[in-house]
């Protein structure tokens, strides 16, 4: 079994299953979001589900694999602020991570971003250089995009 085959496919459906999470208990996101974000957390909270379904939905085309999983690696750093709120809340006293193994689960969550990046750039590398989107975004060289 090729793995990198499952790697995509696997990011795909990751993305999409926390995408679609924070639409089935938005609760559980809303209080993760950084206070300092204007507007309620409920939007904010959805937002980004739809961010996670669209690049999930994305990384799962090959067509648009490759962008769909750059999408993904700034999308993992994009909330990992939300990561830190959690953490900063559990040991402030707040929150449902505010016991003890809550409050190591959040520590134990935040360099899990890391492997999230990295699989996400890897799917990037891997994915096809030559898919029509690619060569829709990429003129040829010496050719603008209006000369073709």
């Amino acid at each position: 079994m090729d793995l990198r085959r499952l790697s995509a496919p696997g990011l795909a459906g990751l993305l999409a299953a926390a995408g679609a999470a924070h639409f089935l208990r938005p609760a559980t996101f809303d209080p993760i979001v950084p206070s300092a974000l204007p507007g309620p957390a409920r939007w904010w909270t959805w937002g980004s589900g739809v961010a996670e379904l669209a690049v999930g939905a994305a990384v799962a085309v090959p067509a648009t694999r490759r962008a769909g999983a750059a999408a993904a690696a700034a999308l993992f750093v994009a909330v990992y602020p939300a990561n830190v709120q959690m953490t900063v809340d559990a040991f402030a006293g707040r929150g449902r991570y505010a016991s003890r193994a809550g409050r190591v689960g959040t520590v134990v969550r935040l360099p899990m971003q890391v492997p999230l990046v990295l699989w996400a750039l890897a799917v990037r590398r891997s994915a096809d250089p030559g898919s029509a989107a690619t060569r829709a975004a990429v003129p040829p060289r010496g050719r603008s995009s209006a000369q073709t």
